[in-house]
Parts: structure tokens; C-alpha cells; sequence
């Protein structure tokens, strides 16, 4: 009974302690949600601030922009009114152009009438004066024109025969200068400018220190280039520079690229010498190839096969007397062409001929025989048309001129070789042409003395005016010019001016 009292007491007092415990639980909880009331309306108190602190700074932002953008539109429009008022100003220059333009008109329609009216009184007065004249002479106008017209005939039958035989000659003359201008309008309209090669290239060095590189221990490294390149390395006392010395342009431009990077590279042996020397190889292949793609494409020559293309890209580091092979043949191209279109031959083979004509010389040092002769073996083995063939072998006059387009590759080819400052000569050929000249003039009787100017292209020559009438002087520049055509070998043409000096001399006693 004891027990069961005790435990009854355990549990009531286990009851009162949970009933307790939930009572202080609900009254901090109570504490709690008091203060955290509180936070809240401080927070919304604040945000209240802060909501009036932000409308009133965008209330005056809003002010100063509206106060801007008016600002803004009052100078556009003082802008417009500006221009408004310049367009009424010039708007009233104009009326008032018009109105002077106007009363220009009709002062010089009120001129033309007068001149009309003038000429009208003029042919008038002219007809009154014939009549009159018809009258005094007792013959008709055209009476006189006849009897006048038979005295003349008359007495200048010799200078009428004289005459026709020069007219006669003027046909000839006539067809020559045709052709002339046909030739010098297609010169002048493809006025390209020549710049010659020369048989040495110059590689610039950062410094002087790379020559003992390039020259290497006893020589080793100079030696290498120069067996695998085939060209000669001039090493000597110039500051910052190289020289390149061969007869093979390809050659030279193959070594010039292979010692560039050489130079870059910095590793200066026999080893990386060759492995240079064949890249520099392929990059000029490569530049062959396009050179050849570029010209034929300038041209308009197209159907021709790639190893005829390869071949003529070849002629871009090949030159005759200082002048460039492919840039040659290219100026041909375009002179044909345009002296085929004013003949009315066959355009495409002229221009083709032309620019193939010289093909031969990019392969004249590895094939025997003249280049005309190569250039067509190589035409006739990779398939170029035959008239192409025909009108390309005839340019020296080593095969007979079978179709018209042959005749238009001779004359431009002498026409772009002969230009002046094309080719560039020795100065003692030079100097032996214009001693050639020289002696040729001074051979001539009469003759007092003579100048080879302008380069060769014109020689004067001065005679005696006692000794030589103007008769002879005109034989004599004839003579002289025959001579010169038939004894001396020269580009072009060359002008022969004789000169003779007539004096009338008096004394008055």
C-alpha cells in the first residue's frame, strides 16, 4: 500500500514538473515574440525613411534632366531658325541669278539676230560687187576661173608633173604613217616602266660579327654555300652587306633567300647550309609556278598546259641585256593584242605567240640550240595550238612568216626591246656606237663637222654652206641615213639632221 502511494506521488510530481516546464516555455516564448514585433516596425520605420530619401533625390533628378533636355531643344530650334534663315537667303541669291541669267539670254539672242542680219547684208554687198565686176571685164565668173586655170596649167605643167609624181608617192607614204600610228598608239598606251637586273645580289646583315660566321673555321662554311648554291660569296670590307655574284638569276635568288635564313636562324654549318639551300629550292618552285599562273592570267591565255605555265614562270629570273624575260614577253602580249584588234587578225594567237615567243630562254643553258628552236620543241611536245607555234618561230626571221600574226610578234618584240632605257649596253659598245656614227658622217664630203646626241638616237651634222646646196644637204641626210641602216647594228631608229647655214653678206660704201 506504501508502494503504490509512492509511486502515485512520483508520478503527480513528474506531471507538475512537465506542466511547469511548458509554462515557463510559453512565457519566454511570449517575451519573444514581443521584442521581435518590435524589430519589425523598426525596420518598417526605416524603410519608410529610406522610400522618401529615394522618391524625393529622383524627383529632383527628374527635375534637372527636364530642365537639360529643355535647354537642349531651345538651342535646336535657334539652330533651325539659323538655317531656316540662310536657306531664305540663298533662295533669294538664286531668284536673283535666274533673273540676271535670264536678261544674259536675251542680250545674246538680240546679238545673234544682228549678226544674222549683218552677215545677210554682207553676202548681198558680195553678189552687188561680182555683178559690178562681170560687168567691167565682160566675162562671166566662171569664164575667168577657166581662162585663168588654162594660163596657169600652162605655164606649171612641169611642177603639175612634178606633183603627181609626189602624189603617187604619198600613197605609199600614207599606208606607211597608218601603220606608224597604229604602232605608236599601242606603244603609248602600254608605257610601262623597265627597271634592269644586274648579275649581283646584295644580302643585308644585322652585323659584321655574322661574316666570320658565314665564312666559318678556315673557310668551311663559305665553301659549303658556295658548292651546293652554285654562286659565288663576295665577303669584303663593305659595312652591313653580302654579295651574291652568278649568271643564273634562279641560282642567285635560291642563295639570297638561303642565306637570309641562315642569318635568321643563326646556326651557320654545313649541315643546316644544304638543309637551307633546298627549302630556299622549293619556295622559288613555288614562286615559278605562280609567276607563270600570273602572267598567263594577266594575258588572257588560258588553255595552255601547266608545264608550258611552270616553264614561262621560269623567264621571271631570267634577263636579256638587263631587261626582264616574262615582263618583256607580258608587254608584248598587250601590244599584240591591241595591233591585232586593229588589223583584224586572229587576237588570241597574236597575244599567245607573243608571250611564249621567248619561252626557250628559261631552259637555253640545259638544252642545245638556239631559243627559238626550244621554245618550239617545248610548244610542239606539251600540245600548243599550231598557229601559235607558227607566229612565235618567226621573230628573228630564223623561219619564214606563214600567217599575218607572225608579223605582229616581230614588230612588237622589236617594238618592247627597242623602247629606249629597255636594255641597258656596256658603255663601251656605247661609246663605239657613237664613234660608229660619228665616222660614218664624217666620211661625206661638205661635211665640217658632226655630234652623235640623245644617246645614239640622233646624230647632227653641220656642212659647209659654200661646198653643199640644200639640194645636196637633203641627198646627204638620205645617204648618210642608208649607210648607217646597212653598216651598224642598233635598237630602234636613229634620226640623221643635217644642218647647212646660209649667209647673204653686202658691204655698203
Amino acid at each position: 500500500m506504501s508502494l503504490k502511494i509512492a509511486l502515485l506521488f512520483a508520478i503527480s510530481a513528474a506531471l507538475l514538473g512537465v506542466a511547469f516546464g511548458y509554462f515557463l516555455r510559453w512565457m519566454i516564448s511570449l517575451g519573444n515574440r514581443g521584442s521581435t514585433e518590435l524589430k519589425v516596425k523598426q525596420m518598417l520605420l526605416e524603410a519608410k525613411d529610406e522610400a522618401t530619401k529615394t522618391v524625393a533625390g529622383a524627383e529632383k533628378k527628374a527635375e534637372e534632366t527636364l530642365k537639360e533636355v529643355r535647354i537642349e531643344v531651345k538651342e535646336k530650334e535657334d539652330q533651325l531658325k539659323k538655317t531656316e534663315g540662310r536657306l531664305i537667303k540663298k533662295e533669294e541669291f538664286l531668284d536673283k541669278r535666274q533673273l540676271d541669267t535670264d536678261k544674259e539670254i536675251e542680250g545674246v539672242k538680240e546679238k545673234v539676230a544682228e549678226i544674222k542680219t549683218i552677215r545677210e547684208r554682207t553676202e548681198d554687198l558680195k553678189l552687188q560687187k561680182e555683178t559690178e565686176l562681170e560687168k567691167v571685164a565682160g566675162i562671166t565668173k566662171d569664164e575667168a576661173k577657166k581662162e585663168l586655170l588654162s594660163v596657169v596649167e600652162k605655164q606649171t605643167a612641169e611642177d603639175l608633173m612634178i606633183r603627181m609624181q609626189k602624189l603617187e608617192t604619198l600613197g605609199k607614204e600614207s599606208l606607211e604613217r597608218k601603220a606608224k600610228e597604229i604602232l605608236t598608239t599601242s606603244i603609248q598606251r602600254l608605257a610601262n616602266s623597265v627597271s634592269s637586273d644586274i648579275m649581283t645580289t646584295t644580302v643585308a646583315i644585322p652585323s659584321d660579327e655574322i661574316k666570320g660566321k658565314i665564312i666559318g673555321k678556315e673557310g668551311r662554311n663559305i665553301k659549303t654555300f658556295e658548292r651546293v648554291s652554285g654562286v659565288e660569296v663576295i665577303v669584303d670590307d663593305t659595312p652591313g652587306f653580302i654579295t651574291l655574284s652568278s649568271f643564273d638569276s634562279v641560282r642567285r635568288q635560291v642563295a639570297r633567300i638561303a642565306l637570309e635564313n641562315l642569318i635568321a636562324d643563326g646556326r651557320i654549318q654545313p649541315a643546316k647550309i644544304e638543309e637551307m639551300i633546298e627549302k630556299a629550292k622549293k619556295e622559288i618552285n613555288e614562286v615559278i609556278k605562280e609567276k607563270g599562273e600570273q602572267a598567263v592570267y594577266e594575258c588572257g591565255v588560258f588553255n595552255l598546259d601547266q608545264r608550258i605555265v611552270a616553264i614561262l614562270g621560269r623567264l621571271h629570273y631570267r634577263t636579256s641585256y638587263g631587261q626582264n624575260v616574262l615582263q618583256h614577253s607580258i608587254e608584248m602580249a598587250h601590244l599584240a593584242e591591241m595591233i591585232a584588234e586593229e588589223l583584224g587578225a586572229d587576237v588570241y594567237v597574236a597575244k599567245a605567240a607573243a608571250l611564249l615567243h621567248d619561252i626557250g630562254k628559261a631552259v637555253d643553258h640545259e638544252v642545245s640550240g638556239t631559243h627559238v628552236e626550244i621554245g618550239k620543241r617545248i610548244l610542239q611536245k606539251f600540245g600548243a595550238d599550231s598557229k601559235i607555234i607558227q607566229a612565235m618561230q618567226s621573230h628573228h626571221d630564223e623561219y619564214p612568216y606563214e600567217i599575218p600574226e607572225a608579223y605582229i610578234v616581230q614588230a612588237v618584240d622589236a617594238i618592247s626591246a627597242g623602247r629606249p632605257g629597255v636594255r641597258r649596253d656596256t658603255v663601251e659598245n656605247y661609246l663605239k656606237r657613237l664613234e660608229d656614227l660619228e665616222a660614218i658622217a664624217n666620211s661625206f664630203p661638205s661635211v665640217e663637222k658632226s655630234y652623235a646626241i640623245s644617246a645614239g638616237r640622233e646624230i647632227r651634222i653641220f656642212v659647209k654652206s659654200a661646198e653643199a646646196s640644200d639640194t645636196d644637204a637633203r641627198k646627204m641626210a638620205r645617204d648618210i641615213a642608208l649607210r648607217i641602216e646597212n653598216e651598224l647594228k642598233y635598237p630602234g631608229e636613229i634620226k640623221v639632221n643635217v644642218i647647212r647655214e646660209a649667209r647673204a653678206i653686202e658691204f655698203a660704201r
